[in-house]
C-alpha cells in the first residue's frame, strides 16, 4: 500500500470529528454497518445461487442464442449504472484502506470521548477553588485585569483540576510581580467558559479546548510560593522570546514593533486593530502567523551563511537545532509545528539520502499535532496552513502550465527578461493554488472576499523573504548587541513601511466584499469539483495513461456522444431542472415568518425574515461601556451566517447605545435599503452619527409616528402605536421609543423599546386595547422594574414574552416583580441571559432557544394557518391618521 500514513491520518480525523459533532459511539456505527453488509452479502449470495441454478436448467431447455440473451451476456449499455461506477471507487478504497481507517478512527474517537468526559467533569465544579499551580505564560493585558495560563499541580478541594490548564484573571495591582514559572497558591471562583450563544456564534469553550484550557479562575487572593518551577528548557525559550520582544520595542516605534513581533514571533497582541483589519482585508494576515514560508526562508538564510564555513552536513544538523529552538521560542502554535516538522523531515531525508515525500511528511506532522491535542483540528490557523499547502501541492503545476501557455505576442524578450517573467508566473501560480483551496474556508470563518489578493500577495512575495531573514538575524543580534540591532533596524524599517503601504490596498473600492457563510455541503461540493477538475486535467494532459484513466476518458467521450445524439431531450431536462432550482431559491415559494431574537448581551436586537425573504433588523444592541463592538463582532457575523449580506429595513426604537450601537456598525458595512425611526426629542451623539451614515450610504429614511403603517409585503406589516406628536419629557429617549406591532395573518408581536410606566399609561389612554393585544411581547427596558406594569400586561395578554438581557448584568435585570407579573398572566418567559438566542418560526412548528440550536432547548411555538395568496405590491398611501409606507 502506498502512503499508509495518509490513510491512517484520514481515519484519525474522522474519529475526532465524529466525537466532536456526532454523539453516537463510532464502534456501534461500524458494528451496524458490518451487520447490514453481512445481511446484504447473504441476500446477494442466495440470489446468485438461484440464478446459477436457473441458467443450468436453461442450458437443457434452450439453444445457445436464448441462453446468451437470458443470462445477460448481451446487455444493452447503460450510461447511468451505479454498479459500473462503483468499481472505480473499489479501485481506490480497497479492504486494507477500510481496515486502517476503521482502526484509527476508533482509536481517535475513544481518545476524544475520554477528553470530552474529562472536560465535562471539570465544568461541573463551578464555584470556589483553592489550589497550587505554576504559571506557564507571560501576562496578557486586558482592560481591567491581567491574564495568565496556569497548570494546576495540587488542588485542595477538587481533584478534577489537578494536571489541568486554566486561565487566571488577576487585578492589575496584584499581578505586577508575577512571571513565567512562578508557583502560586490560588484562591478564587471557577467558572465554565461560555458556549455558543447565537447561531454560528463564537464558541469560547471550544476555542479554549484548542489551547487545552479547562476554564477561568477569577482570583480573590493569591500567594507567591516559589519561582522558576516550570520546565527549564521552556523557561529558557520564554526568556529568549521576552528579551527579543523587549528589544524590538526599544528599537522600533509602536506601530512597526507590533508588525515585527507578528512576522518574527507570531505575536499579534500588540498590533493595532486598524492595521490587523487592513492586513486581513488585503489577504496579508498569513505573514503574521509563522508558517512554511517563514521556515523556508530561515532554512535558506542559515544555509547560505553557514554552508561554506562548516560544510553541508553540519549546516543541516545546525538548521534542525535552530528550527526546534525557534519552534519553542514562537510558542509552538499548530502552523509553526507543521512547518517545522515538515522542514526537519526534508532536511533529514537529505542527510540519509532518501527522497522526501511531501504528503507523508505533512501527514506525520498532522499526526503529531493531533496526538498532542485532537481539538486543534478545529483551529482556523491549522486548517488554513494545511489546506494552503495541499492547494500548492495539487494545483501549482497545473496553474503554472496554464500561465506559461499565455504568450505575449509582438514582443521578444531577452534572456534576463524571460527569467523574470517566469519567476512572476511561479509566484502567481503558488498564490492562486493556495487561494483556490482555502477560499471557501476563509469565507466560512471570515465572510470577506478580497478581490485584490493576487496583487497584494504578489507584492508580498517580492519583499517578505528579505524581511524574514533580516528579522531573524535582527533577533539573534539584538540578544548580543542593541547597537548592531539598530543598524539592521534601518533596512527592516523600510521593509515594514512597504508592507504597511501594500496593506492600503484594503482602502481601494470593492476591496472588502461580504459573502454570506457557505454551508458545509457547498464547501464539500466546491472541493470535490476542484479535485475532479484536477483529475480530468491530469488524464487529458498525461503522456502515459493507466487502464483506469483510459476508461475514464472513453466514458467521458461516450457521455458527450450520448448527449449529442439526444441533445434536444437533455437540453429540455436541463432547462426544467434550472427552472425548478430557481423557483425554490426565489421568493415565489413562501416560507415561514422567522423571528430571531439575538443575544447581544445587555441590549435588544431582533432579526426577522419574512415569507418572501425580506430582511428586517429591529435595534442592534451595544454598550456605553468598554470597547466591544456588538455590530462588528456579533450582528454582522450573525446576519452573514444566516445567509444574508443586506437588510431591507432597519428599525431604531430609540437612540440609547444598547439599542443603536450595533446598528451604526452595520450601516457602515452592509447594504441597508430603508431606515425607520421616530421624530427625536433631543439630538444625541448616536442620532447625529446615524444621520451622517444615512446621508453617506444613501439610505431611505422614514420617520414614523402613532397611526402609521409600514407594509413589508402581502400579509406582513407593522402598526406604529407610539410615539405621538406630544413627547414625554421624563426620560425622553426611553419613553418616546417606537412601540409597534408586527402583524402576519393571525399572528402578532409587540415591540416596546425601553418605555417605562409613564409611557405605558399614556399608551393605554390613546391606543385601543385590541390594537395592543399580541401573541408575543418584547418586554420593555430589559425587564426593568420601571416598566411592564400590571395594567399594561393584562391588556396585551401575551402568550410568550422575550427579555433581552445580559448575563450577570449590574442593573438587576430582569426584576423579580416583573417576572411575577408575567407569570400571573400565564405567560411563558424567554430570557437571552439564560437561553441565548431565541428563535420563533410562524406558519408552522418551530422554535428554538440557545445558540440557534433548536434541538437543545425547544418549545412549541404558536401554530398558525399558512395562507398563500398572490403577492400584491403594497401602495404608498395616506388616509387620515394612517400613513402606509413601502
Amino acid at each position: 500500500m502506498k502512503r499508509p500514513i495518509i490513510i491512517a491520518i484520514i481515519g484519525y480525523i474522522i474519529g475526532i470529528l465524529w466525537g466532536l459533532y456526532l454523539k453516537i459511539n463510532i464502534i456501534l456505527f461500524y458494528f451496524l454497518i458490518i451487520v447490514i453488509h453481512l445481511i446484504y452479502k447473504k441476500t446477494i449470495y442466495q440470489k446468485h445461487s438461484k440464478s446459477v441454478n436457473n441458467s443450468k436448467f436453461n442450458t437443457i431447455t434452450t439453444n445457445n442464442k436464448e441462453l446468451i440473451h437470458r443470462v445477460g451476456l448481451k446487455k444493452k449499455f447503460k450510461l447511468i449504472s451505479f454498479k459500473r461506477y462503483f468499481r472505480y471507487v473499489k479501485l481506490i478504497i480497497k479492504p486494507n484502506v477500510i481496515y486502517i481507517i476503521i482502526i484509527f478512527s476508533i482509536i481517535s474517537n475513544i481518545i476524544i470521548n475520554f477528553k470530552e468526559s474529562e472536560y465535562e467533569q471539570v465544568y461541573k465544579k463551578e464555584g470556589e477553588v483553592n489550589f497550587i499551580g505554576i504559571i506557564l505564560s507571560n501576562k496578557e493585558e486586558k482592560e481591567y485585569y491581567n491574564r495568565y495560563k496556569i497548570k494546576v499541580v495540587k488542588s485542595n478541594n477538587n481533584k478534577e483540576f489537578e494536571q489541568k490548564y486554566l486561565y487566571i484573571q488577576v487585578k492589575k495591582s496584584k499581578a505586577d510581580k508575577l512571571k513565567y514559572g512562578d508557583m502560586i497558591q490560588v484562591y478564587g471562583v471557577y467558572s465554565e467558559p461560555s458556549k455558543q450563544r447565537n447561531y454560528g456564534g463564537f464558541n469560547y469553550q471550544e476555542y479554549l479546548k484548542t489551547k487545552k484550557i479547562c476554564g477561568i479562575i477569577e482570583i480573590s487572593h493569591l500567594t507567591l510560593l516559589e519561582d522558576s518551577k516550570a520546565n527549564c528548557l521552556m523557561m529558557i525559550a520564554n526568556n529568549i522570546s521576552l528579551r527579543i520582544k523587549n528589544n524590538i520595542d526599544k528599537v522600533f516605534d509602536k506601530e512597526k514593533s507590533g508588525i515585527i513581533k507578528g512576522i518574527l514571533l507570531g505575536d499579534t497582541s500588540n498590533i493595532e486593530e486598524q492595521i490587523k483589519d487592513n492586513f486581513r482585508i488585503a489577504s496579508m494576515s498569513h505573514i503574521l502567523a509563522i508558517s512554511g514560508m517563514h521556515i523556508s526562508y530561515i532554512i535558506i538564510g542559515i544555509t547560505k551563511v553557514l554552508k561554506r564555513k562548516i560544510g553541508k552536513r553540519n549546516t543541516k544538523i545546525m538548521v534542525i537545532a535552530i528550527l526546534i529552538t525557534y519552534m519553542f521560542i514562537t510558542g509552538c502554535s499548530a502552523s509553526v509545528i507543521r512547518a517545522t516538522i515538515m522542514g526537519i523531515i526534508l532536511i533529514i531525508s537529505g542527510l540519509v539520502y532518501r527522497k522526501n515525500d511531501i504528503w507523508t511528511s505533512m501527514s506525520i506532522s498532522l499526526f503529531i499535532i493531533l496526538i498532542y491535542n485532537p481539538y486543534l483540528i478545529i483551529d482556523i490557523g491549522l486548517q488554513l496552513s494545511y489546506l494552503g499547502t495541499i492547494g500548492i501541492i495539487i494545483f501549482n503545476s497545473m496553474i503554472f502550465k496554464m500561465l506559461d501557455n499565455i504568450k505575449i505576442k509582438k514582443k521578444r524578450y531577452k534572456k534576463e527578461e524571460s527569467k523574470v517573467l517566469k519567476k512572476i508566473k511561479e509566484i502567481l501560480s503558488i498564490d492562486i493554488s493556495a487561494q483556490i483551496i482555502i477560499l471557501p474556508v476563509m469565507l466560512y470563518h471570515f465572510n470577506i472576499y478580497g478581490p485584490y489578493f493576487i496583487i497584494s500577495n504578489f507584492l508580498i512575495s517580492i519583499i517578505i523573504g528579505p524581511i524574514i531573514i533580516l528579522g531573524f538575524i535582527f533577533g539573534m543580534v539584538s540578544l548580543v548587541s542593541i547597537t548592531g540591532a539598530n543598524i539592521l533596524k534601518i533596512f527592516l524599517d523600510i521593509g515594514i513601511q512597504i508592507l504597511i503601504l501594500i496593506s492600503k490596498i484594503s482602502n481601494l473600492p470593492f476591496s472588502k466584499i461580504y459573502i454570506p457563510t457557505p454551508s458545509i455541503i457547498n464547501i464539500c461540493t466546491y472541493l470535490i469539483a476542484l479535485i475532479v477538475t484536477k483529475y480530468l486535467y491530469f488524464i487529458y494532459h498525461t503522456k502515459t495513461m493507466t487502464t483506469t484513466q483510459r476508461r475514464v476518458r472513453n466514458l467521458i467521450a461516450l457521455i458527450k456522444y450520448k448527449i449529442y445524439l439526444k441533445k434536444r431531450k437533455y437540453f429540455e431536462i436541463l432547462i426544467i431542472f434550472i427552472c425548478v432550482i430557481l423557483c425554490f431559491n426565489s421568493n415565489l415559494i413562501p416560507r415561514k415568518l422567522k423571528i430571531y431574537f439575538i443575544d447581544v448581551g445587555q441590549g435588544d436586537s431582533t432579526f426577522i425574515v419574512t415569507p418572501r425573504n425580506k430582511t428586517i433588523l429591529i435595534d442592534g444592541g451595544g454598550s456605553e461601556l468598554g470597547k466591544f463592538d456588538v455590530g462588528k463582532n456579533i450582528l454582522i457575523p450573525y446576519i452573514l451566517d444566516r445567509g444574508y449580506n443586506k437588510i431591507d429595513y432597519i428599525f431604531v426604537s430609540h437612540f440609547d447605545s444598547d439599542h443603536v450601537g450595533g446598528i451604526l456598525s452595520i450601516m457602515q458595512e452592509l447594504e441597508i435599503k430603508n431606515a425607520i425611526i421616530s421624530e427625536q426629542g433631543e439630538d444625541s451623539e448616536n442620532y447625529k452619527k446615524f444621520l451622517e451614515l444615512v446621508n453617506e450610504k444613501n439610505i431611505k429614511l422614514i420617520i414614523v409616528k402613532k397611526g402609521d403603517k409600514i407594509k413589508i409585503e402581502d400579509k406582513v406589516f407593522f402598526k406604529i402605536l407610539w410615539p405621538q406628536n406630544e413627547k414625554i419629557n421624563e426620560n425622553i429617549l426611553n419613553n418616546n421609543s417606537i412601540v409597534m406591532k408586527l402583524v402576519y395573518n393571525n399572528f402578532s408581536m409587540l415591540f416596546t423599546g425601553d418605555i417605562e410606566a409613564v409611557a405605558e399609561r399614556e399608551i393605554l389612554k390613546v391606543v385601543d386595547n385590541k390594537e395592543l393585544r399580541a401573541n408575543i411581547l418584547k418586554v420593555a427596558h430589559h425587564g426593568s422594574k420601571t416598566s411592564s406594569t400590571e395594567e399594561f400586561l393584562r391588556v396585551v395578554k401575551p402568550q410568550r414574552a422575550i427579555i433581552g438581557v445580559g448575563k450577570n448584568n449590574n442593573f438587576g435585570h430582569p426584576d423579580e416583580e416583573v417576572l411575577k407579573r408575567l407569570e400571573n398572566i400565564h405567560c411563558k418567559i424567554y430570557r437571552t441571559d439564560e437561553m441565548g438566542e431565541v428563535v420563533f418560526g410562524i406558519g408552522g412548528i418551530l422554535v428554538g432557544a440557545g445558540a440557534g440550536r433548536i434541538w437543545d432547548r425547544y418549545e412549541y411555538a404558536i401554530k398558525y394557518k399558512y395562507i398563500n395568496k398572490k403577492n400584491r405590491a403594497p401602495v404608498q398611501q395616506s388616509n387620515g391618521a394612517e400613513r402606509t409606507y413601502n
